[in-house]
C-alpha cells in the first residue's frame, strides 16, 4: 500500500487555491499509484483561521468546499482533508460550535469525519474559543487495491500526539488518543498536523514520534504543514517512523513536498528507505511546484541554519500573502538591518528590496560607508535621505516648548521617529511593505522608539536575540564563504547613533549578559532571585526585569514579529499593559 503525505502551504481563507492545491497534489499522487494521501491540519482553510471560524458564511462555504473537493479528486484514491465541521448539538448542550476535523474523501463523497479530541489553549493556540473536542477514537478500515484485505487505520490531529505520559513524565490531558488507538488493534496510525516552529522543534518531535512508535509498536506517519501565517511559521519537516522508531521518511524542511511511502500489509509495518519497492526518481508536480525526494531528507546542520530558513520562509510569505511585492526597509550600517535584509532579499528576490540610508549629523562615516558596501553586497537597491535638515525644523519647531531642559531622549527619538515617517511615506507612496529591524533584545527591554524604529508592517527578527543575529550573520557569511555581511558591521560596537559617541551598553549590559537574562526571565520563567543565583548581578537583574515589565505599552503597538522560540512577544504573550504587578515578584 502506498501513502503519500502532502506537505502543502495553505494561506488562510483562500479556500479555492487551498482546494486546488490537495487537488494538485492529489492527481500526481494518483499517478505515482497511491492509495491514500494525507494533508495537514485545516488544510482547506490553512491554520490558525481564528476568528474567521465565527462567521457561519466562511464556514458554509468550507463545507461546499469539501464537497466541489470531494467530487473533483481521482475516484480510486482516498485523500484526508483537514475542514471543520459544525457541532450540531451545540445549540442543546452548550458546547462550541464546531470541531477540528479530518474529512476522508473517496468515490467522489465524504465516506467519514473525524475529530481532534484534545485542544491546545496554551501560547499561540486558543481552540476552545472555536471547537468542540471530539469524543472518541477515530479510525478507519481502508480495503487496498487488488486485494481483499485491509488495514485499520488510526487517524489523530495535531495535539492528540502531544499527550503520553511515560515521554512527557505528566499527562496534561485525562486521555491519550495514542494510547486509546493502538488499545482498539489499528495496524498505521497518522497525525496531520499544523504545528508551528519553533528552534529545535523538529528533533522533539521525532524524539516523542519515536518513543510512541517503539512504545505501541505502532508505525506513526506525521504529516506537517509549512509556510508563514501572521507571526507563525509552519516548517513541513513531515515524517514517518516504523514499528522499531526508525525514520521511514522525512520531507523537506520549509518547502511544499510530496513524499511517498509503503506500508507492508504482511509486516505490518512500514518499509524502511532500503526496502522501499518503488524506487521513485526526482520528479517535479507540474502545478504544485513540489517535488518526490529520492531520499530522507536532511535536518538543517545548525540552528542558526534551521531559523535562516525559517525566517526567509516567514518574511516570504507574509509578502506574498499580504499582497506585497516589495520591501523597504531603514540601513543604519548597524547589524540588525544588515540581517534583515539579507533575509528580505533571499526570501522576495533582491531586485525586490530597497534600503534606505537616513543619516543624521551624529550618524559616523563608517555607518554608511557600511551600509553601502552591504547593500552592494546583497546586490539591492538603496537611497540616501539625510536628515539633518529635517532635525533642525523639528528643533525649531519645539525650541519654546522644550525652552530651559536639556537635551536628552526625546530629542534623540526625534531622529528615529523622522526616520520613520519617510519610511512610511516611501511604503505609503509605492505600496511598498516596510519591514522593521528591531531584535528580541532591544523588544524586550524597550530598547526602541514608538512610531520611529518600530513603524512597520512586519518585525522580521522581533524573537531573535541580540547574539543570535552575530551568529546568524556569522553563519551567512560563512556559508556564502564571502563577507556577505561586511566585517565591520560585526566587529564595530552596536549603537544607535543618536548623540555623539553612543553606543547601546551606555544603557544596557552587555548583550551576552542581557540575553542571558531575558532568557532566563522570559523563556524560562526564573525568579530575579533565581537568575543572581546563576551568576548574575543582582542590580542588573532589577533593572533588566523593570525595563521589561515597562516596555510592554511599546510591545503592543509593535508589528507583528515571525515567532522562532517558544515564547515570543506576540500571540502568545499575553501581559497586561496597566498593572502594579512587577513581573520579576517572587
Amino acid at each position: 500500500m502506498k501513502i503519500g503525505i502532502a506537505q502543502l502551504n495553505p494561506t488562510i481563507g483562500d479556500l479555492n487555491n487551498n482546494a486546488q492545491q490537495i487537488l494538485n497534489a492529489a492527481k500526481k499522487a494518483a499517478e505515482l499509484g497511491v492509495d491514500l494521501l494525507l494533508t495537514p491540519e485545516l488544510s482547506l482553510c490553512g491554520y490558525p483561521p481564528r476568528d474567521l471560524l465565527l462567521n457561519p458564511s466562511f464556514v458554509q462555504l468550507m463545507a461546499t468546499t469539501l464537497d466541489e473537493l470531494a467530487r473533483e479528486l481521482p475516484s480510486d484514491l482516498a485523500v484526508l482533508v483537514g475542514t471543520v465541521e459544525e457541532n450540531e448539538r451545540s445549540h442543546v448542550d452548550g458546547g462550541k460550535p464546531l470541531y477540528n476535523s479530518i474529512a476522508w474523501l473517496e468515490q467522489g463523497k465524504i465516506q467519514q469525519i473525524f475529530h481532534k479530541r484534545l485542544l491546545p489553549t496554551y501560547d499561540v493556540f486558543d481552540e476552545h474559543r472555536y471547537f468542540e473536542p471530539g469524543l472518541k477514537p477515530n479510525l478507519f478500515a481502508l480495503n487496498l487495491k487488488n486485494s481483499k484485505s485491509e488495514i485499520l487505520i488510526g487517524v489523530t490531529i495535531c495535539e492528540d500526539l502531544w499527550n503520553d505520559e511515560e515521554f512527557w513524565g505528566k499527562r496534561s490531558y485525562a486521555i491519550n488518543p495514542i494510547a486509546d488507538l493502538a488499545k482498539l488493534g489499528v495496524d498505521l496510525i497518522l497525525n496531520l498536523s499544523a504545528s508551528p516552529y519553533t528552534v529545535g522543534k523538529q528533533k522533539l518531535r521525532e524524539a516523542m514520534l519515536r518513543h510512541g512508535a517503539m512504545r505501541y509498536q505502532k508505525p506513526i506517519i506525521y504529516a506537517n504543514q509549512i509556510g508563514g501565517n501572521d507571526d507563525l511559521i509552519f516548517d513541513g519537516n513531515s515524517v514517518a517512523f516504523n514499528r522499531d522508531g526508525e525514520v521511514v521518511c522525512r520531507a523537506r524542511g520549509f518547502e511544499t513536498d510530496l513524499v511517498i511511502l509503503e506500508f507492508d500489509e504482511r509486516k505490518q509495518d512500514l518499509l524502511a528507505p532500503n526496502e522501499l519497492s518503488n524506487n521513485l526518481e526526482s520528479d517535479t508536480l507540474a502545478k504544485g511546484g513540489m517535488e518526490l525526494p529520492k531520499s530522507i531528507a536532511p535536518l538543517p546542520e545548525c540552528d542558526d541554519e534551521e531559523i535562516w530558513k525559517a525566517l526567509v520562509l516567514g518574511v516570504g510569505d507574509y509578502v506574498r500573502k499580504c499582497g506585497f511585492s516589495k520591501i523597504v526597509l531603514g540601513l543604519s550600517g548597524g547589524i540588525d538591518s544588515a540581517l534583515v535584509a539579507a533575509i528580505a532579499s533571499a526570501a522576495i528576490g533582491k531586485e525586490n528590496v530597497l534600503g534606505v540610508l537616513m543619516p543624521s549629523p551624529y550618524s559616523s562615516d563608517h555607518s554608511v560607508k557600511d551600509a553601502l558596501k552591504l547593500a552592494e553586497n546583497l546586490g539591492i537597491q538603496t537611497q540616501i535621505l539625510p536628515i539633518g535638515d529635517l532635525m533642525q525644523v523639528y528643533d525649531k519647531s519645539l525650541e519654546a516648548l522644550f525652552a530651559g531642559t536639556s537635551f536628552g531622549i526625546a530629542e534623540e527619538n526625534i531622529q528615529s521617529r523622522i526616520r520613520g515617517n519617510l519610511l512610511m511615506a516611501i511604503a505609503n507612496k509605492f505600496g511598498h511593505l516596510l519591514i522593521s529591524t528591531g531584535n528580541k533584545s532591544e523588544m524586550a527591554v524597550g530598547y526602541c522608539t514608538l512610531y520611529g524604529d518600530m513603524n512597520g508592517g512586519l518585525a522580521a527578527i522581533a524573537d531573535v536575540p541580540k547574539t543570535r543575529v552575530y551568529s546568524l550573520c556569522r553563519w551567512l557569511n560563512s556559508k556564502a564563504e564571502s563577507d556577505i555581511i561586511p566585517q565591520n558591521i560585526i566587529t564595530k560596537a552596536p549603537s544607535a547613533e543618536l548623540k555623539p559617541g553612543q553606543t547601546d551598553q551606555d544603557s544596557l549590559p552587555p548583550y551576552d549578559i542581557l540575553d542571558d537574562i531575558l532568557q532566563r526571565f522570559i523563556q524560562k520563567h526564573q525568579s530575579p532571585a533565581q537568575i543572581v543565583a546563576a551568576g548574575h548581578d543582582s542590580i542588573v537583574v532589577d533593572k533588566v526585569v523593570k525595563l521589561v515589565t515597562r516596555a510592554e505599552f511599546k510591545r503592543r503597538q509593535a508589528p507583528p514579529g515571525l515567532k522562532i522560540t517558544d515564547r515570543a512577544f506576540g500571540t502568545g504573550w499575553r501581559m497586561p499593559i496597566a498593572s502594579k504587578w512587577v513581573l520579576g515578584n517572587s
